[in-house]
């Protein structure tokens, strides 16, 4: 007799609506395996046969960490080719290859945190290279094109689940988990929150991660946006994952809540889902959770929320319908012996030529011609190159990039263009040796012959935990020193690189060793400085602090005590154990030299410089100038002042300022991936036309720069937006070898928009792309508005001689503003400018066009009151947290006394009474209009708590004397002192 059947579970069955599925499942799980799934790693639940999940796998240009993947180039250089829909094909290209990785490795996993949508305000952001653009519009553009191709096309099914980064406000590494930035009400809805809320809204996001950084005082992992604006932007489950231990960090770093409970518990109500701290061990987060439910910090029915939107993105991946799964595989795993789904064979597509082809088209549509006096192209056939620099001869990758499959330099690309035999090569190091105080030189023991693998070849779920090679001899010294080659990446810090391409590193053991291909990791092993001493220099190692030491058994860092390095001062032998070692520094030859001899041979000469995305401006790290390294300053002078025909191609994660004047040529594009040398050289050469446009503002000096931690776009005039000055190249900027024009601009307003047409023409002689740039401006503006606005953009290939005709419809809520007056986005009525062309400068045709818009109306203060942080200009003070849950106050910076303005407040016929809304000590004074001070108020005594707050009062009139409120006015608040004004209300 044959045994049924078991019946299949409602929360298995494909017919059921997701939601129906989620529900039986939930109910089947106990509360400890439902407290178990909130953090990263969740464990399997062996008795429902699901399988373990784990949220993250980092996938910004290519799949990260894992091992060998296709590596396209970084994400800014990404929103360079101001190419959407390429941008898909990359992130399709992406999805694909993470497919493709977890069918053979089950660490890989399918909720991708990808893309990084934080806007790429200042460029002295150690992390530049992870956004795409200084403009929502054009990022919310390329991050919308990337998620769908993470997304796939399926209308059930998600072939990787892609998390947007970080949320919100985030431009700085300098103390990033305790500095707080200011967003006035109208840089967060018209700037940070627009770029994530057009890629959420376009429905291929499946979540967001908060960022370490707090917000008007209050930390990203409990803000209330993820409530107020996130989660109303789209029916959709949206999963939101912490930062890598930023939930601990509220209470150790931050202190922001007293114990871990609260934290936790805190995160989990303002939105935060999945808890990403102490790396694969999920006790410690899943305590502090049942801690919390002890406590009465936390309902099950908050637990219910957030698990059920992590089952959300577990259905969507197909992991619990394996034989429907049209991606093939389920989603982070399917249960033991569950029938799986194949896909098609291009569903698992992994390093294919097209993914290839599509690298080195990413690559090359990423390139940038700043400047072009007519030396490019090169003729391949009739030029002799010297390709010189840093950066000559790398193909760098950055810490979210996979290890390379293929690779191409800039030298190996110019070889394969032009011919090795046309092709001379000067990389423009010093060679130096390093002789100690005995007499001896620094020696390089030769290595195994067996080939290494490169950092990283194995993957690993948290790459920061690899550890340096142990298996090679140490350095030694000795009578016969090995030349090594110092890279000067400047402020100080360098590398060194033995004659094999080996740099020297530092692995857990103390000792030198030349084991790493790179320099990388995320404390750097690689890099040292030489410091003055003695006479000679000392060789610090940066990563650990040491002073590099000479010992019988070998070269190694160790720490230095007070008597050793006063013995080392004196002269005495360090390697006798008195010290850290005091070495002469020899030169055999420098490298500007170098440069000088290969320029001077050639007819043309390419200096490829830039930055190493592992030193001197990377997660962790801001930068602290625009200057290009001395060192790399100095080549590209040499090689100027050898050959005048000198290009300079800029290779990097950011702008940099560089006097262009004496320069026929400039480029920039950033680190390419893996076919970025064969890109430029297809540029340099004519087979391509470039049409790579910037990102963001490149500007001309650090003058320009506000404060990192200045956030106010608006108030201190940043980005392209507001900046008033001259840049050294403007956004959108990017030359072509064709020419363009524009004809026929009109603007017609519509019903629902603004329709707006015109004709662009290849005037040029060669096939180009062109990249169509229209923008707005309020032409009589009632508030400060921006100096031009990205309003939509196309890229677009011409023959010679075609022409293309453009048309874009705006909506109208491309011409509004965040009114704080109302709390709300508003059209205002008058005249708008079109501006369309090929940058934010560089415009060709304008037209001007009225709305009618939406009439502004005064504050009705007496019904309404004022929010503190609800004005429309202040000096002086900062937005803080009015409550740990939600609301924000207005603070003095300390020391200063702050100053709000509230413009055109209705009075009525006249307001008695004043009353604010209070904590700490200090004094609020209010005027109106320029008026005397009209009212005082300072709490009798300092708060308990900045939290405490008191409402204050005080007459604006008495009876019989008239009120001098009536009408419109503007208010003025001036504070002092240290408190905090959450609100103003008037009665009459």
């Amino acid at each position: 007799m044959t045994a049924p059947t078991p019946p299949t579970l409602p929360f298995r069955d494909p017919h059921l609506p997701f939601a129906k599925r989620i529900d039986d499942l939930l109910s089947r799980l106990t509360l400890e395996e439902r407290t178990g799934a909130l953090h990263q790693f969740t464990p399997a639940v062996e008795r429902l046969g699901i399988a373990a999940f784990r949220t993250g796998q980092e996938a910004l240009h290519g799949v990260a960490w894992m091992g060998p993947a296709t590596v396209f180039p970084q994400a800014v250089g990404l929103g360079a080719t101001w190419n959407p829909e390429l941008v898909r094909r990359v992130g399709e290209a992406v999805s694909r290859e993470t497919r493709a990785m977890r069918a053979r490795d089950e660490r890989v996993g399918l909720n991708v945190w990808a893309p990084t949508v934080n806007l790429l305000r200042h460029p002295l952001w150690g992390r530049n290279e992870e956004g795409y653009s200084e403009d929502p519009r054009l990022t919310s553009a390329i991050a919308t094109a990337y998620t769908r191709g993470l997304r796939g096309d399926h209308p059930v099914y998600w072939r990787t689940a892609p998390v947007l980064k970080h949320w919100l406000a985030h431009n700085n590494e300098t103390a990033r988990d305790t500095t707080s930035g200011s967003v006035r009400p109208r840089v967060l809805h018209e700037y940070d929150l627009r770029a994530f809320r057009d890629a959420v809204e376009a429905g291929a996001v499946a979540g967001v991660m908060p960022a370490y950084n707090l917000v008007n005082g209050r930390p990203n992992h409990v803000s209330p946006y993820l409530r107020e604006q996130l989660r109303t932007w789209t029916e959709e489950e949206l999963l939101v994952c912490s930062d890598a231990g930023a939930p601990s960090n509220l209470v150790d770093s931050e202190h922001y809540f007293d114990t871990h409970e609260e934290a936790v518990a805190a995160s989990l109500r303002a939105g935060v889902d999945s808890f990403t701290d102490h790396g694969t061990d999920s006790s410690v987060i899943v305590g502090r959770l049942e801690g919390a439910l002890r406590q009465g910090l936390l309902t099950e029915a908050e637990i219910d929320g957030a698990v059920r939107r992590q089952l959300s993105v577990r259905f969507r991946l197909g992991e619990f319908d394996p034989g429907a799964d049209p991606y093939g595989g389920g989603g982070n795993g399917g249960s033991a012996g569950a029938p799986q789904a194949e896909g098609g064979a291009d569903e698992h597509a992994f390093d294919t030529p097209e993914h290839r082809a599509l690298a080195q088209e990413a690559a090359e549509q990423a390139v940038v011609l700043l400047k072009n006096d007519g030396l490019l192209p090169l003729a391949p056939a009739h030029t002799r190159v010297a390709v010189v620099g840093l950066l000559a001869d790398e193909c760098k990758l950055d810490w979210y990039s996979g290890t390379l499959i293929h690779r191409s330099t800039p030298l190996e690309g110019l070889y394969e263009r032009f011919g090795a035999e046309r092709v001379e090569f000067a990389e423009g190091v010093d060679r130096v040796l390093l002789k100690t105080s005995a007499g001896a030189f620094l020696h390089v023991p030769p290595a195994p012959d067996t080939p290494e693998a490169a950092r990283g070849a194995e993957g690993a779920l948290d790459p920061a935990l690899l550890a340096g090679r142990t298996d090679l001899a140490p350095l030694t010294a000795g009578p016969e020193g090995t030349e090594l080659a110092l890279a000067d990446w400047g402020e100080g810090v360098l590398a060194l690189r033995a004659p094999d391409g080996r740099y020297l590193s530092v692995a857990e053991d103390g000792y030198l060793r030349a084991s790493a291909d790179q320099p990388g990791g995320w404390v750097v092993q690689e890099t040292f400085r030489l410091e003055p001493h003695g006479g000679g220099h000392l060789l610090r190692h940066v990563g650990t602090g040491l002073p590099v030491q000479v010992a019988a058994d070998g070269v190694k860092v160790a720490p230095e005590s007070a008597a050793a390095a006063e013995s080392t001062a004196a002269g005495q032998d360090a390697a006798a154990g008195a010290g850290p070692e005091v070495f002469e520094l020899i030169v055999t030859e420098h490298g500007e030299e170098a440069v000088a001899r290969a320029a001077a041979r050639a007819d043309a000469v390419v200096v490829v410089a830039g930055n190493d995305p592992h030193i001197n401006g990377r997660e962790t790290e801001d930068r602290t100038t625009l200057r290009l390294p001395a060192q790399q300053e100095l080549l590209l002078r040499s090689a100027r002042a050898a050959n005048p025909n000198t290009v300079l191609a800029l290779v990097s994660a950011y702008p940099y300022a560089v006097d262009p004047t004496d320069l026929p040529a400039m480029l920039w594009t950033a680190h390419g991936g893996q076919a970025a040398g064969i890109a430029l050289a297809r540029v340099l050469a004519g087979d391509v036309s470039p049409a790579g446009r910037l990102p963001q503002t490149w500007y001309a000096d650090d003058a320009d720069l506000p404060g990192l931690l200045d956030y106010d776009v608006i108030g201190s005039r940043q980005t392209y937006l507001y900046f008033g000055g001259t840049p050294l190249f403007p956004f959108g900027h990017g030359l072509s070898y064709a020419a363009f024009a524009y004809d026929g601009l009109t603007a017609r307003a519509e019903e629902q928009g603004v329709r707006v047409s015109f004709t662009v023409t290849n005037t040029g002689a060669v096939t180009a792309d062109e990249v169509v740039q229209l923008y707005t401006r309020a032409v009589d503006p009632s508030v400060p508005r921006p100096l031009r606005e990205l309003v939509a953009h196309r890229r677009l290939s011409l023959a010679p001689g075609e022409t293309a005709g453009i048309t874009f419809e705006l909506p109208l809520s491309a011409f509004a503003f965040w009114d704080v007056a109302v709390g709300r986005w508003r059209v205002e009525p008058g005249r708008y400018e079109l501006l369309a062309g090929a940058s934010s400068a560089d415009v060709r045709q304008r037209t001007t066009l009225t709305l009618d818009g939406e009439p502004a109306v005064p504050r009705a203060v007496l019904e309404h009151g004022l929010d503190a942080a609800g004005f429309d200009e202040q000096s002086g003070t900062e937005i803080v947290d009015r409550t740990r849950e939600s609301g924000d106050a207005v603070t003095p910076v300390a020391g200063q006394e702050g100053e709000l303005v509230f413009r055109r407040c209705d009075f009525g016929n006249g307001a008695r009474e004043v009353t604010v809304e209070v904590s700490g000590e200090g004094i609020v004074e209010l005027s109106l209009d320029d008026g005397p001070v009209l009212a005082g108020l300072s709490p009798s005594a300092p708060a308990s708590g900045p939290y405490e707050y008191v409402t204050l009062g005080a007459p604006l009139a008495s009876p019989g004397v008239p009120v001098a409120t009536a009408g419109v006015h503007e208010v003025r608040l001036r504070l002092r002192g240290a408190l905090r004004l959450a609100r103003v209300g008037f009665s009459a």
